[in-house]
Order: structure tokens, then C-alpha cells, then sequence
């Protein structure tokens, strides 16, 4: 037998494999009851637009706020630890290690609750601030290690014609390095934007207000209301038409990357 046909028998066995469990999870699932529980109008219309206007806002509006926040910070931690000065290199380090060493729930945790009764004050914006200040936190120790190989992956050569060209330190990161660098790690700081707008489904442990639930809270509040899955089934379709765009933003911005190496 040829190759060729051994090639196309294995794969029209694949597909048939897939094929047949397609067709036995449909014959399995019971649909009725997938649709008196998961696909109810009545509870979709009780929910509808809020769940758009509130939990989806609020998921996109917290999602930001800590990326921008954790961009900045992330930037210095960068900075600092490819400083000549030991310390800065120290204390950057023993930062990132240590947020990106502890679960995000737990920073929260602490954030919303620890903080507050170790400094005797809440942070800014209460519980739902604190929760927001923990993403950042936990964002920029992550997105500061993406920072630092970018910067590194700048040629020197670049950064000594800019020097010769009587540029200083601050001028030649500002004019030459940065930019490069940035456009370097586009892709994965996308990637790191869809992880975080997921992460925030996380806040509702730390306790929010009327108004402030985001898609998670909103869909688990409303279950409980309606003790019925249509809510978490809506937030999980509102979840994937924000994230799916983004994931293929970073697929073609990697390929762009790639070529333009």
C-alpha cells in the first residue's frame, strides 16, 4: 500500500473518530433539560441588558484599569532590575518572585482583607479597589519579566550608535530602546490582557457593591436568584466574544513578528 493511502485511510479514521463522538454526545445529552436549565428566555430577559451593561462593562473597565496599572509598574520593575545599582536589581526581583509565586485569589485576599486591618485603613475605592489593586499588582510581576526580554532583545549595537550620536542613557531608552522593545513583546502582553480580563471574575471574592459585579459575580448573583444556569451560560458567550478576538489578535500580531524577524 502506498503512502499516500496509508496517509488518507489514518486520516479519514480520524475523522470518523470525531465524527462518532460528536454524534454520541448528541445522542447522550438530554437537550430538554439543557434547555429548561441552561437556555431559559424568560431568565435571559430578566437579566438582559445588564448583564451586558454591568457585568460586561465592569469586567472590561476593571480589566484595563489593571493592565495599564500593572503596565506602569511593570515598566520600573523592568527597569530596576537591570539596573547596575544592586539593590534596585534586589528589591525588583524578590517583587516578582513574590507575586508571581502566590495564586491571585489569595492576593486578593489579602488586599481586600489583611491590609485593611494591618494598616488600620482600607485601600482607595474599598473592597472592589483593593481587589483591583491586587490585579495589579499580581500583573506587573508578570508582565515585568515580559518587559525585561524585551529590552534585552534590543540590539546593542542600536543602543551604541545612539550613545556615539551623543544620546544620553535617558534619551537612548526613551527614543531608542523602549519602543523597540515594546513592540517586541506586543503579543505576549496581549496574552497577559486576556489572562487578567479572566482574572478579574476573582474580585467578587473580595465582596462589591450594587452596580459593581462583574460578569462572574453577575451571572453566580443571578443563579442563585433564578436557581437556573442561564446566567452562567450568558456570561460564558459574553466572556468568549471579548477574549476571542483578542486571542486572534496576538496569533496575528505573532505572525507579524515572526516575519518581520
Amino acid at each position: 500500500m502506498k503512502r499516500s493511502t496509508k496517509r488518507r485511510l489514518r486520516h479519514g479514521a480520524l475523522y470518523a473518530l470525531l465524527l462518532g463522538a460528536v454524534a454520541a454526545i448528541a445522542l447522550l445529552a438530554d437537550w430538554k433539560a439543557i434547555q429548561t436549565n441552561f437556555l431559559d428566555k424568560d431568565v435571559l430577559a430578566s437579566i438582559w441588558p445588564e448583564i451586558v451593561t454591568e457585568g460586561a462593562r465592569n469586567t472590561v473597565v476593571y480589566t484595563a484599569i489593571a493592565f495599564v496599572g500593572g503596565l506602569v509598574l511593570a515598566l520600573a520593575l523592568a527597569l530596576m532590575k537591570l539596573s547596575p545599582v544592586a539593590p534596585y536589581r534586589w528589591i525588583a526581583t524578590a517583587y516578582i518572585e513574590f507575586f508571581r509565586g502566590l495564586p491571585v485569589l489569595i492576593v486578593i485576599i489579602a488586599f481586600a482583607f489583611a491590609v485593611p486591618i494591618a494598616f488600620g485603613s482600607t485601600l482607595p475605592g474599598g473592597s472592589r479597589g483593593a481587589a483591583v489593586i491586587a490585579l495589579i499588582a499580581v500583573s506587573a510581576a508578570y508582565m515585568a519579566e515580559t518587559l525585561r526580554a524585551g529590552i534585552q532583545a534590543v540590539p546593542k549595537g542600536q543602543i551604541e550608535a545612539a550613545r556615539s550620536l551623543g544620546m544620553s542613557e535617558t534619551r537612548t531608552l526613551v527614543s531608542v530602546v523602549l519602543p523597540q522593545a515594546v513592540r517586541i513583546v506586543i503579543p505576549p502582553l496581549t496574552n497577559e490582557f486576556v489572562l487578567l480580563l479572566k482574572d478579574t471574575s476573582l474580585i467578587q471574592v473580595a465582596g462589591v457593591g450594587l452596580g459593581e459585579s462583574e460578569l462572574t459575580n453577575f451571572a453566580s448573583d443571578n443563579l442563585n436568584i433564578t436557581s437556573n444556569g442561564t446566567p452562567l451560560l450568558a456570561a460564558a458567550i459574553l466572556y468568549l466574544i471579548i477574549t476571542l478576538p483578542l486571542t486572534r489578535v496576538v496569533a496575528y500580531l505573532e505572525r507579524r513578528t515572526q516575519k518581520a524577524r
